[in-house]
């Protein structure tokens, strides 16, 4: 009975999570699209280092929690997920905040590098996107007690967040001579 029950709640968690992918996405591909200007005096150019600051953050967390997991320590794991969590709705909501209020700042640089920040660009972008619903689901798995299922998927989901948390930063810190 119990197992029925955290398999109906995973499944209504689940159809949470796509459509808090499908919520995300929507508005990631909507900010380029529409900008909303901030009221006389507000700036928000402090957030783009912010949110370099919460990706590498978040990256150190999960390797908090990696080395947990590893020390059979659960409990310590099951914070550090918590806290990548929210590390990563805080950027999330912040990230769109400046995209749907600021223009967008494009990247200067010559030459190989500019194949070197591309690169790590588009496959920042492209696995945030896709990993998304898979770090839910991963989370999910954990949360209605499916250890087995929860590590089976977390073997895989969790390098490419990693990726993604690591990757952030490293593309901030390549645009950070372009900002204004």
């Amino acid at each position: 009975m119990y197992m029925e029950q955290n398999l109906q709640l995973e499944k209504r968690l689940n159809i949470g999570a796509w459509v808090v992918t499908a919520a995300v996405l929507f508005l990631v591909a909507l900010m380029r699209r529409v900008k909303i200007a901030l009221p006389e005096g507000w700036d928000f150019s402090f957030l783009p280092p912010f949110h370099a600051t919460l990706n590498a953050l978040t990256a150190l967390v999960l390797i908090a929690a990696l080395y947990f997991i590893k020390q059979k320590n659960v409990q310590m794991h099951r914070r550090m997920i918590y806290i990548a969590m929210t590390l990563s709705v805080l950027f999330l909501l912040s990230y769109v905040a400046y995209h749907f209020t600021s223009e967008e700042v494009k990247f200067g640089g010559e030459g190989a590098i500019r194949y070197v920040y591309f690169f790590l660009l588009i496959t920042h972008i492209t696995l945030a996107a896709l990993t998304l619903p898979f770090i839910l689901f991963t989370f999910i798995r954990a949360y209605t007690n499916q250890f087995d299922r929860h590590r089976k998927m977390a073997r895989w989901v969790f390098p490419l967040w990693l990726y993604v948390a690591i990757t952030g930063p490293i593309c901030y810190l390549m645009l950070m001579p372009y900002y204004p």
